[in-house]
């Protein structure tokens, strides 16, 4: 019997439209069962939002209006008042307006994302959009929506993930997620004090927002560094960077109890009492899959994420998954990447691997954290340490980062004694385009003599890499 489809993929998550959209482009026949017609999109906004309450202050700072981000001239005006000294703190005029200029500027960019896989250009494109939940049944294997069986060759799950924290009294105190914070903030008051839990990269970028626009903000992380899998130095400086801006951080602490006093939120942290008009938790995030009947096919799961090969495949191996849904930080890059694996081994020959070493990934703060690779811990306990250089080189020294006042910031190379490039991580302006030209030095193997040797243009930040790879020196031993 012929398989109405070449792949089904269930999900609608930002990995599920664009795995749809690629299947398309690989001529597959393809159906996209997504429960609801949410995108998901406001979160990867809201990740530079941060840089536009950063432009907004410059702007106001030289009396530069900001056209890109529509700010009126009466707006620019107001907050040009007592803005000369950056570290002042901002009025309550200033934050309204900045509040205001990112929910449209926010609005405006997810609107423009959402046309690039709304239902209406993936159906032109030979999408079957289906808007329903369904699940699997196994003999034979096919995936039952309403009163449709949708049978194809391979199957892909693209389903999001949701909060399932377990701490006493928070559920019925109430709390957002990071899927879910944008109708808050868009609220006529929203609220003005934040405690954020967990330290993932998208909870960083949430609390600097949000203190650049005028909010209290502590977050909390049950580990001694706010980030896990990222370069401890460079972690402890973006640390540093949170709390000069005014982000109250609490590290190896663990939240124990919550409870609503009044119109307040209490929670209980360590030996500490924290008052907050709102909580985010961006922790124990689990697979939103319990509909699916995947036990009835044989696909096996833990409590946080699908098991998967390093073919992306599951343990039913004519469906594969990508994204959220098999753990991993959520980066849309990394997602995108799972994808096009996933789809050409459920599309074609299953021989494709995921290969993490050589994606970059980056958290948007200012600056930003981006890495590629083996950090350095990950290198000497896979070399021996006297095989592992470390090369660095700080941003105070490009002309570029002088010119436009972003000085703070590092690079770092990570290099064994004949040159090979193992991983780089770059706090500092610019560095999440950085990072791309070491992920292809690092997947091309161009060792770092090589980088060394080339000629950057100048003045820019990518003399960054330049400078740094010229600190390598072959060991005469």
């Amino acid at each position: 019997m012929t398989p109405d489809y070449d792949v089904v993929i269930i999900g609608g998550s930002v990995a599920g439209h664009y795995a749809a959209l690629s299947a398309t482009q690989l001529k597959a026949k393809v159906a996209l069962v997504e429960p609801i017609s949410s995108y998901g999109l406001y979160h990867h906004a809201l990740r530079e939002i941060g840089t536009l309450s950063k432009s907004l202050s410059h702007a106001a700072q030289f009396g530069v209006h900001a056209n890109s981000a529509d700010i009126s001239t009466d707006s620019t005006r107001v907050m040009q008042k007592g803005s000369s000294d950056e570290s002042k703190p901002p009025t309550e005029s200033q934050v309204s307006i900045e509040w205001q200029q990112a929910k449209l500027w926010t609005t405006g960019v997810v609107s423009n994302l959402q046309e690039q896989y709304s239902p209406v250009i993936l159906a032109a494109k030979g999408v079957d959009i289906i808007f329903s939940s369904g699940q699997f049944q196994s003999s034979p294997l096919a995936f039952a929506v309403n009163d449709r069986i949708l049978s194809a060759r391979a199957y892909l799950l693209a389903t999001s993930v949701q909060a399932n924290p377990e701490i006493e009294g928070l559920r019925e105190t109430g709390f957002l997620t990071l899927s879910n914070i944008w109708q808050s903030l868009c609220s006529p008051q929203p609220p003005k004090s934040w405690v954020i839990i967990g330290g993932v990269p998208q909870s960083i970028e949430l609390a600097q927002t949000l203190v650049r626009l005028g909010s209290n903000v502590t977050l909390i992380v049950d580990r001694p560094l706010i980030l896990s899998h990222v370069d401890p130095e460079m972690a402890q400086l973006l640390c540093s960077q949170l709390e000069a801006e005014g982000v109250r951080v609490l590290t190896q602490t663990r939240v124990t109890q919550v409870r609503r006093i009044h119109d307040k939120k209490w929670l209980q942290v360590g030996d500490k009492a924290i008052e907050t008009d709102e909580i985010v938790v961006a922790i124990a995030q689990q697979p939103n899959i319990e509909s699916l009947n995947l036990a009835a096919v044989g696909v096996k799961w833990n409590q946080h994420r699908l098991l998967v090969n390093d073919k992306l495949q599951t343990s039913n191996h004519r469906i594969y998954a990508c994204g959220d849904v098999i753990g991993g930080y959520d980066c849309p890059n990394i997602a995108y990447y799972e994808a096009k694996i996933a789809l050409q081994n459920a599309l074609f020959t299953p021989r494709f691997k995921v290969n993490y070493q050589y994606v970059p990934w980056a958290i948007l703060t200012q600056p930003t954290l981006a890495q590629v690779g083996l950090t350095e811990a990950q290198s000497k306990r896979r070399y021996s340490h006297n095989e592992v250089i470390v090369l660095r080189q700080f941003f105070k020294t490009l002309a570029a980062a002088q010119l436009r006042d972003e000085t703070t910031g590092i690079c770092k190379l990570i290099v064994l004694r004949n040159g090979e490039i193992l991983g780089a991580t770059i706090l500092g302006a610019e560095a999440r385009e950085l990072i791309n030209i070491m992920a292809l030095a690092i997947a091309q193997k161009i060792k770092v003599h090589h980088l060394a040797s080339l000629s950057f243009v100048s003045p820019s930040f990518s003399e960054i890499i330049e400078q740094t790879a010229r600190e390598f020196r072959f060991p005469t031993s």
